[in-house]
Formats: structure tokens, sequence, C-alpha cells
């Protein structure tokens, strides 16, 4: 029997360890914890192409026993914030909750036990040194799988250098892959230099070759254009109403109408205080404006002006078939001369629904001349918050499903265009599908509207994790995105990927921001994924060679 040593499944778990370091835990992540990628996987790579207890390189079964328990400890700990959403959100017991959570890191860690099963195969054919080679082309093969199979790409390894300006430079042209593949590769290049340490060139040879890629990669950059911000040419108003959500919401209820008052309020007077730069980081300022103390309403002193308002995604009653939710936002768009963008419950006719009605997430949006212009429904909804997969099988939790939403998914991206600009809105958990929210640049989006609800999150890791994904979105498209969230992160981000105004959570504010609308077309933005789409191709090719080698 071929045993695993116990050092290799010491290596898996420190290397799932390290891979939930240089991610957000429990607010931004500090600048000098995402330097952990750079070793994360090292000691998994090193476990995976080492020998088992008989001296004999580990098979396919070993391969991904190993990249499962690692898997399962990283998103363990990445994805931590499920068992608080489900419990005291969802109104789930504890145990369920953490069941739930369990099944959801056995079920994902399957993509880090493919990894291993890859690797294993290619130093079972290739050798350790060039199985190396394949580490990098391998890992955003497998991220491409967990985006196209089980549709959640949440945290790409690339992710967690968003706020370095020399790998963001790929993502115009990769994607968040080509930042995965670039930090997969380092870690395998410490493998290397291990290796060949003791041979008489390999530190010169090493130290010439590493000052050449660097080199190459810095003209590289330079030669490829990295177009700056335009100017900021028009100001937004984001609204942030911070109201409770799920079982946590059981206090009095305001009625419609008062929710309506107070969100126009909001939209109408945004706050003299906001942050330049991301909320709870050191380093980051808290600007308070001065006005005159006389701040009523008035002829001589009217509500300030601005070019667009967005209200987020939020758990408050708004429903576009109700007059009175029309009659508001048609009065808004008027009074402030400015269209209008809102989260609300869409429904249109439905002869297979009981209630004669299809429900959709819906962002509607308002002309300045107060008519409703037209509406995008959300496509990619969250599976067990606001839809049931395969809700057949499930039948034996049929009351614990009761609460979950039934909206159905929308048909086609939508954009918007008034007074000569284009708006392209996506909403909450579709900012995790770069390949997605890059068609909106394609359709003529010239800035980018992001609205969520982040009530569900609580205090815990998932907000600033969401809050990196938009950020890479923004990079990727070289677009602003302005993103209005219930609870925050409300802020405006740059085309480099930079939170330039935002406002703290969990209060009930709004923000007045400077953007300007961007026309070019990236690389990515055009073409999407193909880079991926490379790797996923040549890791197929080793693949087949190293499954050709074994029956033959």
């Amino acid at each position: 029997m071929r045993l695993i040593p116990p050092r290799l499944w010491a290596m898996a778990v420190l290397s799932g360890i390290l891979q939930v370091l240089p991610f957000p835990i429990a607010g931004p992540v500090p600048l000098w914890r995402t330097t952990f990628c750079w070793v994360a996987l090292l000691p998994l790579i090193w476990a995976m192409l080492a020998n088992d207890k008989n001296a004999n390189p580990l098979t396919f079964r070993q391969g991904a026993a190993l990249g499962y328990l690692s898997g399962f400890i990283w998103y363990l700990g990445n994805c931590y914030w499920i068992y608080q959403t489900m419990y005291l959100y969802g109104g789930l017991a504890k145990p369920i909750a953490a069941g739930i959570l369990v099944l959801f890191c056995l079920y994902l860690g399957l993509y880090h036990a493919l990894f291993g099963a890859l690797l294993a195969a290619f130093r079972s054919r290739f050798g350790r040194q060039s199985a190396l080679i394949f580490v990098p082309f391998a890992w955003v093969a497998v991220e491409l799988a967990r985006a196209r199979i089980t549709g959640l790409p949440w945290d790409l390894l690339g992710i967690a250098q968003v706020d370095n300006p020399m790998l963001t430079r790929l993502a115009p042209i990769t994607g968040a892959y080509g930042l995965s593949f670039i930090i997969a590769a380092v870690n395998a290049l410490w493998l290397i230099r291990i290796r060949l340490r003791e041979r008489r060139y390999t530190r010169p040879a090493l130290t010439v070759a590493g000052v050449i890629i660097v080199v190459v990669y810095i003209l590289g950059l330079r030669l490829i254009a990295n177009p700056k911000p335009s100017p900021t040419t028009a100001t937004a108003t984001l609204v942030q109403e911070n109201l409770e959500v799920g079982a946590a919401n059981t206090g009095p209820q305001p009625t419609t109408q008062q929710f309506l008052d107070s969100f126009s309020y909001l939209s109408r007077h945004p706050s003299r205080t906001f942050l330049l730069g991301t909320p709870e980081l050191r380093d980051t300022q808290t600007l308070y404006l001065v006005r005159p103390r006389d701040e009523e309403e008035s002829e001589a002193n009217p509500p300030i002006a601005t070019n667009l308002i967005v209200w987020p995604e939020s758990p408050a009653p708004f429903e576009d078939i109700d007059p009175q939710f029309r009659n508001a936002m048609s009065a808004l768009a008027l009074s402030a001369q400015a269209p209008v963008i809102v989260g609300n419950t869409g429904f249109e006719p439905s002869p297979t629904n009981r209630s004669g009605y299809t429900p959709y997430n819906r962002a509607s949006f308002i002309n300045p001349d107060g008519t409703f212009d037209g509406h995008y429904d959300k496509m990619h909804l969250v599976p067990f918050g606001e839809y049931v997969p395969f809700k057949d099988l499930f039948f034996f939790a049929k009351n614990l499903l009761n609460e979950v939403g039934t909206f159905s998914p929308g048909a086609q991206r939508t954009v918007f265009s008034t007074g000569g600009h284009t708006y392209g809105v996506f909403i909450c958990y579709e900012s995790i599908f770069g390949d997605e929210i890059r068609q909106l640049s394609q359709q003529g989006a010239d800035v980018l509207i992001n609205i969520s609800n982040d009530g569900w999150y609580g205090d815990t890791s998932a907000a600033w994790q969401h809050l990196n994904m938009v950020r890479m979105r923004a990079i990727e498209n070289h677009r602003w995105i302005l993103r209005a969230t219930n609870t925050g992160v409300t802020a405006a981000i740059n085309p480099l990927g930079h939170v330039t105004a935002a406002l703290p959570r969990h209060q009930r504010s709004s923000l007045r921001v400077h953007f300007g609308y961007e026309h070019d077309l990236t690389f990515y933005a055009a073409h999407g994924d193909l880079f991926a789409y490379a790797c996923a191709f040549l890791t197929t090719l080793g693949l087949v060679f190293s499954l050709k080698s074994k029956f033959t």
C-alpha cells in the first residue's frame, strides 16, 4: 500500500493557510500581507512533486488528495463568512449553517484536487523539473473551470495583487487570470531554484535570467499602451441607506413612502464627510467639506447638482409595478434633472406563475424627464440566495428553503443611454465574473455602475473581498465604476482600480463623487478570457500526453 508521508500532509495544510493570508480576513487586507501569495503555493507544489513512503512518485489519486486538503482549508478560511450569513442573517440554526459551510468547502475543494491530480500526471510523464513548467498553466486552467463549471470564481489568486501596479498592467489584456499565472509561476520558480542550487553555474544563470525577465517585462509594459483616466468631468450621488437584512431585520419597519422619502433626501443632500480611499485602511484620510451653516433647501441654496443618482440593491420594498414607487422616482429625476438608477424588484406577466407575475432582481433606469426608460434584470443569480438550483433534489429541506428568493434570471445585458453617455449596470454577485462585466464595455458603456447589498456579510471579510473584485473589473475594462451599496463599501473606483472616495460602512449616508467617461476598449473587454483558454488548452495537451504514456 502506497502511503503519503505525514510531512506532505503538513505541507498541504500549510499551503492552505498561506493561501488565505493574502486576502481580506476581518477588514481590508494590509499591503504587507498580500506578499504571502508569492509563497502560498510553494508547500503544496513541493508536496505534490515529492515521493511517497516507498520513494515512488505520487499517483493521481495521492496528488488529488493533497490538493483536496489544501483546497478545503483555503475555502474554509477565505469563505468562513458563509456560516455567519446563514445563521445570523439567513435565520438557520448554527449547526445547519456550519454544515452548509463544510459542504461548500468539500465541493469547491475539488478544484484544488484537480490541480493536484494534474501536477501528479505531469510529474509522472515529464519529471519533476518539467512538471514545474506546467504549474501556472494548470492553475489558470483550474481557475477557469471554477468560473465556467461551478460559477464561483471568488477570489482568484490574481485578485490578491489588485494593488500591485506592475502586475495590474496585465489585467486589461489577460484579465485577473494573467496575474494568477504570474503568481503561480513565481511559486514554481522557487522550487526550480532550490532543486538546481548545487549545480556549478546555476546561481549566475538564474540571476541573469531573472534580470532579463524583469527588464523584458518592464520594457514590454512601457511598449503597451497604458491609458490614464480621463479628467473627471461629471458628478454622481451614491446612496447608502444602511438597512438591516434577513433575520437581523427584526425592528418595526417603515412604510414604503417613508423609505422613498429617506432615499430621496439622501439623493439630494450628500454627506459633508467622506473618505479619500478605502475605508478602515490605516492611511485613508477623512475629508470634511466646509459649507454655509444654513443648509436648508431654498431657491437661494438649492440641493447640490449632480449628473447621476444611484440607489443600491437593498431590502427596501421597492417594486416597479407600484405607482407610489414610480411616482417618487419620476419626481426625484425631475427635481434633480439627472438620470436615476435604482435597485428594485421587477415583475413581468407570466401565465405559468401562480401569482401571475415573474419576479426579477432589477435595476431600473429613469431619465431626467422622469420617464422609465428601461431596466436590467440580474442574469447571474446567487444560488440558495436568490434561487434554488435543482430544487426538486432538495425536497427534504423544503422548510429551510422557503425563505430563499424565487427570482428568475434576466435574458440579456442592457445598457442605458442618455445625454450622450452610456451606463452599464451589474448587480452584486455579478461583479465576480470578469468575462460578463466586460460585455458592458463592448456594448458601449463609458461608465460602469455596481449596485449591491453587502449587508448579508456583516463585519466579515466578504465585503472587502467583494470590493477588491469590483476594483479588478475597473482595471480590466479601463472604466470608472460607481458603486452604491446598502451597508458599504459605497465608493467611486477609477480605471486604475483605486478607490477615490468612499463612505464608512454601516452608516446611513450618501456620497457625491467625481468621475469621468472612458471610451477606449481594452483587449480583455474586446476578447474576454482568451489567455485563460490558452492555458486550459496547453494544460489539456499536457494531460493527453501524460495519459497516453500511461496506457501505451
